[in-house]
């Protein structure tokens, strides 16, 4: 690592010459595979921006020229580039982001990692240049094709392309892939212009050919170059760009750092928006990604660097469970169908789109589409199952509100890494979907505790041919089976109220676990117990709508405690809490749930006891307060 240990900033680069630049970029993907294969990380993406990255650093003047990505996981080599070479601690707590982030660096502009949004970042950024009167401080937006996908580029593009006069350039990273290949009219159009050297080979061939004609030859083959604009055109039609007003410079070969150079000082000098098309390969320079056809290795965990083969092998996951389950469930009706936002495997449904893949639909980075889409196919009779993250549901809400619950439609919701996920940091905590849908009128909601229990609420979800439903499941391994030891309504009760057995009327404490919660809810009232606390634990599975038994059972009770993997705000705590009232049963209620902030990045677990919301700190807190209750005097 000779030359990358001397980089500590951007303008390193300009003393390196060409024979060193090379060497470099193999030393940042030796560095690449041998870190984040001990951390975990996106290794694919990263492997493919090395001499596009170097480029853009050495033509423009990072921080002074704003340099933004969409989305974040393809800024390793960036920040490599801007001093931060202790990778040792990537996505862990107290390491570096998995994502720019400015608290770690004035380079890093904007904390992105929800896809489509960089162009009207760089939009709005060129704009306050101007107003403040910077002409000569270019915008560089880095897009990957498959953000490109998303309906926000293309609002974003159709307001830089009125700018004539604003210095934006976006670079296209074009690797054909999101996560997995990106599908749609715009990758097929991307396609066409990466086979513009047909054209070139077209010409090549017509000039031999011609030239050896007799008499008209050389005339044929003048006209015929004369028109090369529109043969261009017809073969590879980049036109569409500049018909929308923006130049374009392209495809220029992403690792080839002259080839690079080259376009980005033509764009930098332009003046007005231009786009840069870039043709890269994820994962390039390591056999193990580019021998992977299913992501390139878009995102690892541990692995062996030599390999690319896991470190160690987890349980059973939620969304394999998920993804299970789509199969049986489209073997036995033929009107389930599945749609993912460019996330087919991440998702769990590429199980499912192999054994009926004409039932299955691939939107791209387009969640709001996906669900006015799931609309159409459910208002035709169909059940859509659209499988996205938590975290991305957030950019549907509108759709899920005005496009399906209103027309009361029949769709499916399948929200992966759910609550807290840790390590992808702020961006990606799937810790609002149950708050915000708490206002969807006639929606319902399921939070299953286990693998058993996403089977049958997943069952039970698409009968549903009304409404909306949401099933959603938390990350990583699923965990044993949580049994249930009765029912009361449509709750499972997990642990029985005991304190009939001592002659008392009522227990101290109604705990309602919700979702993957329940094993630490379970382990509350343990230690409740050791301290003479009586409790009953339900899960009531269901919880939009609250369970209609819920008040009465509460009323059984002293206190009621909920316990979500959610925000407190407007959350599952604060629906139960309202149902209470309306049914003027007056107890105390303590939600514990996810502070409303944006956590950094960590462990779940690091994250769960920093939050306090561990089994010790739900009971410690709960025996505060039944010691208060029991402090108050008796009244008469």
């Amino acid at each position: 690592m000779a030359l990358l240990t001397r980089i500590r900033g951007p303008r390193d680069l300009d003393r390196l010459t060409p024979a060193q630049l090379a060497d470099l970029a193999e030393e940042i993907r030796g560095f690449l595979v041998e870190e984040v294969s001990k951390t975990g990380g996106h290794l694919g993406p990263n492997l493919g921006v090395v001499e596009l990255t170097i480029a853009m650093h050495r033509v423009f003047d990072s921080p002074r020229d704003r340099i933004l990505f969409d989305t974040g996981h393809q800024s390793y080599v960036h920040k490599l580039l801007t001093g931060r070479q202790d990778f040792s601690r990537l996505k862990m707590k107290g390491g570096l982001s998995g994502y720019p982030s400015r608290a770690e660096s004035e380079h890093d502009v904007i904390e992105n990692s929800h896809a489509s949004t960089v162009l009207g970042y760089a939009d709005g950024l060129a704009k306050a240049n101007k107003i403040q009167g910077h002409k000569d401080r270019p915008v560089v937006a880095v897009i990957g094709d498959g953000a490109l996908t998303g309906g926000m580029a293309w609002e974003a593009l159709n307001n830089i392309a009125d700018g004539k006069d604003l210095p934006v350039v976006i670079v296209v990273n074009d690797n054909e892939r999101s996560y997995s290949p990106t599908i749609g009219g715009l990758a097929n159009h991307l396609s066409t212009l990466r086979t513009t050297q047909g054209y070139e080979r077209f010409l090549s061939w017509g000039k031999d050919a011609l030239q050896r004609t007799p008499v008209v030859g050389q005339s044929l083959f003048d006209t015929l170059h004369g028109a090369k604009k529109g043969l261009k055109d017809f073969i590879a039609p980049q036109g569409m760009f500049e018909d929308l007003g923006l130049k374009y410079i392209g495809p220029i070969d992403g690792h080839d750092m002259v080839a690079l150079e080259s376009a980005f000082t033509k764009a930098r000098g332009f003046g007005g928006p231009v786009i840069v098309h870039c043709i890269t390969e994820k994962g390039r320079g390591y056999h193990a990604a580019e021998n992977n056809d299913e992501d390139r290795f878009h995102a690892v965990g541990v692995i062996h660097p030599d390999t690319g083969l896991p470190v160690k092998t987890s349980g059973k996951d939620w969304t394999s469970v998920f993804g299970e389950e789509m199969v049986a469930l489209g073997r036995e009706r033929k009107d389930i169908v599945a749609i993912t936002a460019a996330m087919l495997h991440p998702v769990g449904l590429a199980p499912f789109a192999k054994a009926f893949p004409d039932r299955t639909f691939d939107v791209g980075i387009a969640e709001q589409h996906a669900a006015v889409s799931a609309a159409g196919l459910a208002t035709n009779g169909l059940h859509p199952v659209v499988a996205v993250y938590a975290t991305f549901l957030n950019r549907a809400f509108d759709q899920v509100l005005m496009d399906v619950a209103l027309h009361r439609l029949g769709v499916t919701f399948v929200l992966d890494r759910a609550g807290v996920t840790g390590t992808d940091g702020a961006s990606h905590n799937g810790m609002w979907d149950m708050s915000i849908l708490q206002v969807v009128p006639g929606l319902r909601l399921a939070a299953p505790r286990d693998a058993d229990q996403v089977r049958a609420q997943l069952r039970e979800a698409v009968e549903v041919g009304d409404a909306p439903t949401v099933v959603r499941y938390s990350k990583g391994s699923v965990g044993p089976a949580v049994p249930a030891l009765g029912r009361v309504g449509g709750m499972d009760v997990l642990r029985e109220n005991t304190s009939h057995e001592h002659g008392d009327r009522r227990a101290d404490v109604l705990i309602v676990s919700v979702g993957a919660m329940a094993p630490l809810c379970l382990e509350a009232a343990e230690l409740l117990d050791a301290q003479g606390i009586t409790s009953t634990v339900v899960d009531p599975r269901w919880v939009k709508p609250v369970d209609k038994a819920l008040p009465g059972l509460a009323a059984e009770h002293r206190v009621v405690v909920t316990v979500e993997d959610n925000g407190r705000a407007g959350g599952v705590g604060s629906a139960i809490a309202q149902a209470l009232r309306d049914a003027d049963v007056d107890l105390p209620l303590r939600d514990f749930g996810i502070p409303q902030e944006f956590l950094d990045h960590a462990k779940r677990e690091e994250i769960l006891a920093e939050i306090g919301l561990t089994a010790p700190d739900v009971a410690r807190q709960v025996t505060a307060l039944v010691a208060r209750l029991d402090a108050q005097p008796v009244q008469a």
